[in-house]
């Protein structure tokens, strides 16, 4: 694309040469001739040799041709989308795929090796199962969803339009649920509900997500979740919801639209986080908890400014520890006999 294309679909302003080529899109130190990166804050920013920089509305640098847009960041991903586009494999079924008769591919479907797919399932259009996933019976997959290699999908699921499940997640397996029954041990309670995986949900390697015990898991719209995520049973997570790598979100636990959650955060059960709050890494939620809108941390989660005084606390521990023992040393001195 031309620079001056590229500003008119990002709805930016550029400085510069309109006809310039760009192929690529490149981090900013190591851009070539031909490719397009970006700066996302005002600082002293170095050289480029990039033919094209995203910046921000107030940029006030020299480059020999910029775009001023509010979010250059964001325009970046936007662009990197039309110009590097992710790998599509050509529609079709490889002959090493086992699908049930009655299984049914809408258009542009692409079914990669060693694919194998169940009873009255159903796969949208323009959608991509890579080579060695499995998709169990009486499952609806949607449009223009990748499944990457070795997806398992568990009977029943629905998956909605545009998913991206990365290799090695798991849809649907049983939730972590049993009843004891003295000392015979545990006897295993019924996991027979339902997994929603609604719209533009993402997916990161080796996630597994819970179906319902008796009532339904759901995975809201526009939702990302990083690789190694456990999701139990009966979790509600609502949209936009953005889940870092190594969390680990226990059974009936809710959260709301437009959450963080930052890696290896573990959830007692029952817990809720209302919309908008953000809980810090390696934070700790107790059973029953409510986490009200605001930045959270520790273990247990606490408003980060509670958090941030108690730290304090315990760092200025060994101070107070050489001041008591520099008051004991002058009392005792002041008892001695003749003091």
């Amino acid at each position: 694309m031309k620079t001056g294309e590229i500003a008119n679909l990002l709805g930016g302003k550029l400085t510069g040469d309109s006809e310039v080529e760009i192929d690529l899109v490149a981090a900013f130190d190591n851009a070539a001739p031909r490719e397009i990166t970006f700066l996302e804050k005002k600082v002293d920013h170095g050289q480029t040799r990039a033919s094209c920089v995203l910046v921000g509305e107030d940029f006030d640098g020299q480059l020999p041709c910029l775009i001023r847009l509010k979010n250059p960041k964001l325009a970046f991903a936007k662009i990197a989308a039309v110009l590097q586009p992710p790998k599509k494999n050509i529609a079709g079924v490889h002959p090493t795929a086992v699908l049930a008769k009655d299984a049914f591919l809408e258009k542009d479907v692409f079914i990669g090796a060693f694919v194998c797919i169940g009873e009255n399932t159903q796969i949208g259009d323009r959608t991509q199962i890579r080579a060695g996933a499995k998709i169990g019976d009486s499952v609806r997959v949607g449009m223009d969803c990748v499944i990457h290699a070795n997806v398992s999908i568990e009977d029943g699921a629905t998956i909605g339009n545009g998913v991206i499940l990365h290799p090695g997640v798991v849809i649907g397996a049983d939730g972590f649920g049993y009843v004891r029954d003295g000392a015979a041990g545990y006897v295993k309670f019924p996991q027979i509900g339902a997994i929603t995986i609604e719209d533009d949900v993402e997916i990161g390697a080796n996630t597994c997500i819970d179906r319902g015990a008796l009532g339904e898991t759901r995975i809201g719209e526009g939702t990302k979740i990083d690789n190694m995520v456990q999701i139990a049973h009966n979790v509600q997570i609502g949209k936009r919801v953005i889940i870092a790598s190594q969390t680990g979100i226990s059974g009936s636990t809710v959260i709301e639209d437009d959450c963080v959650i930052g890696g290896q955060v573990g959830f007692g059960d029952h817990a809720r986080v209302l919309s908008g709050a953000i809980i810090g890494s390696q934070a700790g939620i107790l059973p029953g908890k409510i986490v009200r809108p605001g930045v959270w941390w520790g273990t247990p989660v606490q408003p980060l400014d509670e958090y941030k005084r108690q730290n304090a606390h315990l760092k200025g521990i060994a101070r107070l520890k050489d001041e008591v023992k520099a008051l004991r040393q002058e009392i005792t001195a002041l008892k001695e006999p003749g003091k």
